[in-house]
């Protein structure tokens, strides 16, 4: 499986696992002696667990919801719940759930010594129901897993680890629009150059652009939360889907074992139908999309020819080995690097749809790799991209200088709809073009071509022009959209706000 062998943060318990946390925690073993070298157990074999690089791609949030151990555990409570709901239906003898979950308390089978047998049987469940077998007391081991499938209890815990994934997301996302509704408020009025195309569009303000962000980030929480009951399902349907090994009951099992896990229950099986996992996966590749258009915007903003904004710099950060100036963007374009993962994982969810028959392990197999790689790339990101918010320097007196010194170029629109009256739109369009176009061909100033040119001074005196050449004065309703837009955001974090928390400081300002 692709997921992480290491459990690198300790004391999180999510709800979704049973009591207890895994019994290793190797990041925080003492350290090798000096002369000696650390006994390698080729452990951290994907980006994600590297010592290295690991910080950038995951966070401990999306290690613990991927752990090895973490994932058998979660294994183990759907096979309690499983026990729990056929007994409480008279499907099992009294007793069996209390057995079965006490041989599921930590410690009483060595998960890490089933680890040959999954080697050995390559079966990705039947050691542990082996090992939960031989630790349950009496005969409650031989009732364990009774109709069900393998698919069914992985395909239930993976619900649960999206669940949690999606729970870690909505925390990141309010975070990020707590703070980008407080950078848009405080920005209303931040003249700067509107770009298309990489040139100078029109005059904007660093609000309207925050703005901009903020609503889109609004979006994908709509998005996030309307698909929950579509896509966080309990799965229990047996080997083909006909529920045959219920003896009849399946239904209503199904429904008092999705209640105790507060899953959706779904109308058919959907061992082969996995559009549920892909729209999970594209839904948070579409959030690191708006994260990488956010990041990449700040980037941009950062090079020293723009200088708009940069991000915030502590000491002791390093940009070169060599060249010891550097404060490079280093958060910003990882986040684009983690988008950019995050979508690769997105399209193998997709290709898990295209299944045969009743089940098909090439498709499943995929997910493995794509739900957990999707959910940490989009989780670093929202992590790394909220530390970058946090910290943003924005210097509001180079974004207005910068207009300025661009402002024949912001505001030659302007120009246009102010001779759109006295001479047609059409007209006033093609004037301007030729004025404009001569003055960069000849390096002149768009304010001397216009007073030189007969049809412009018959309409426009020498302060009309320097008035519509002011960006200032060029912002349209750039103030009234920002407000706006921060008024939604700021309902939505009181509308959402989970119970019990705080709003944070400043978003309901």
């Amino acid at each position: 499986m692709a997921v992480s062998n290491q459990h690198v943060e300790t004391g999180t318990s999510s709800g979704d696992e049973l009591p207890g946390d895994c019994p290793e925690n190797r990041d925080t073993a003492p350290p090798v002696p000096a002369g000696r070298t650390e006994p390698c157990g080729h452990r951290r074999a994907h980006i994600t667990d590297s010592l290295f690089h690991g910080g950038g791609y995951a966070t401990p949030e999306s290690r613990r919801i991927f752990c090895d151990q973490c994932r058998l555990r979660r294994w183990l409570r759907v096979e309690v719940t499983l026990a729990s709901c056929q007994e409480r239906l008279g499907m099992v003898a009294p007793g069996t759930a209390a057995q079965v979950a006490r041989a599921c308390e930590p410690g009483r089978m060595d998960l890490a010594a089933l680890a040959p047998e999954f080697r050995r049987t390559g079966h990705s469940l039947v050691p542990l129901l082996r090992g939960l077998e031989a630790a349950c007391e009496g005969a409650a081991g031989e009732m364990v897993h009774l109709g069900a499938t393998t698919q069914d209890i992985q395909d239930t815990a993976q619900s649960l680890e999206m669940r949690e994934v999606l729970t870690e997301t909505d925390a990141g996302v309010r975070a990020m629009a707590a703070v980008l509704a407080d950078l848009a408020a405080a920005h209303r009025e931040s003249l700067m150059p509107g770009r298309t195309h990489g040139q100078p569009a029109l005059p904007i303000t660093f609000g309207l652009k925050a703005a901009g962000w903020l609503d889109e980030l609004l979006r994908h929480a709509e998005r996030l939360g309307q698909l929950r009951p579509r896509v966080l399902t309990a799965q229990l349907s047996g080997g083909v889907g006909t529920m045959a090994g219920f003896g009849g009951r399946g239904r209503e099992l199904l429904d008092l074992f999705a209640g105790d896990l507060e899953l959706g229950v779904p109308v058919v099986g959907w061992h082969a139908a996995r559009d549920r996992v892909a729209e999970f996966g594209t839904a948070l590749a579409m959030l690191a999309g708006t994260l990488a258009r956010v990041a990449d915007e700040i980037r941009v903003l950062s090079r020293p020819e723009v200088g708009e904004v940069s991000e915030g710099w502590q000491y002791g950060r390093v940009g070169s080995s060599t060249m010891p100036h550097k404060r490079n963007p280093e958060r910003s374009a990882q986040v684009v690097l983690l988008a950019r993962l995050a979508r690769s994982n997105a399209a193998l969810g997709i290709e898990s749809m295209v299944q045969e028959h009743e089940r098909d392990s090439r498709g499943l197999r995929m997910e493995w790799v794509a739900v957990a790689d999707v959910s940490h790339y989009t989780l670093a990101a929202l992590a790394t991209l909220n530390e970058v918010l946090s910290g943003l320097q924005v210097d509001s007196e180079r974004m207005a200088a910068n207009a300025r010194a661009a402002a024949e170029s912001l505001c030659t629109e302007a120009v246009m709809l102010a001779l759109a009256t006295p001479i047609g739109r059409q007209s006033a369009h093609t004037l301007v073009y030729e004025l404009s176009q001569r003055a960069q061909s000849d390096g002149k100033q768009l304010r001397d071509c216009l007073l030189a040119d007969p049809t412009v001074t018959a309409h426009l005196s020498a302060a009309d022009v320097d008035g519509l050449l002011d960006p200032a004065l060029y912002l349209g309703e750039a103030r009234q959209l920002t407000d706006l837009a921060v008024d939604r955001g700021r309902e939505w974090l009181t509308a959402t706000r989970p119970a019990g928390t705080a709003v944070p400081e400043g978003a309901l300002a």
